[in-house]
C-alpha cells in the first residue's frame, strides 16, 4: 500500500497507463490476426486493401512505446515480403 501522497498519485497514474497500454496493445494483435487470415486467403486485393491500414496502426501503437519501433518495422516488412 503507498504510504505518500506521491505515490498513491503514482499508483492511479500508473492504472490508467496500463488501462490504456492494455488497449492498444490489443488493437495491435487485432490487426496481427486480421492481415494473417487475409494473407492466407485466397483473395490477396483484401490483404493489400487493409495493408496501409495495418502499417499504420502499427506504427501508432509503436510510437505510443506500447510495443517497441523495430518489433513493428520487422512485422510490417514481413507482412509486405508474403504480399509481393
Amino acid at each position: 500500500m503507498p504510504n505518500t501522497k506521491s505515490a498513491i498519485r503514482r499508483v492511479r497514474r500508473v492504472r490508467k497507463q496500463t488501462q490504456t497500454n492494455r488497449i492498444r496493445k490489443s488493437k495491435y494483435k487485432h490487426a496481427l490476426k486480421q492481415m494473417d487470415l487475409l494473407t492466407k486467403s485466397k483473395d490477396k486485393t483484401k490483404a493489400k486493401k487493409y495493408f496501409s491500414k495495418f502499417q499504420s496502426i502499427l506504427m501508432q501503437v509503436a510510437k505510443t512505446g506500447a510495443i517497441n519501433k523495430k518489433t513493428a518495422a520487422r512485422k510490417i516488412s514481413r507482412v509486405s515480403k508474403k504480399l509481393k
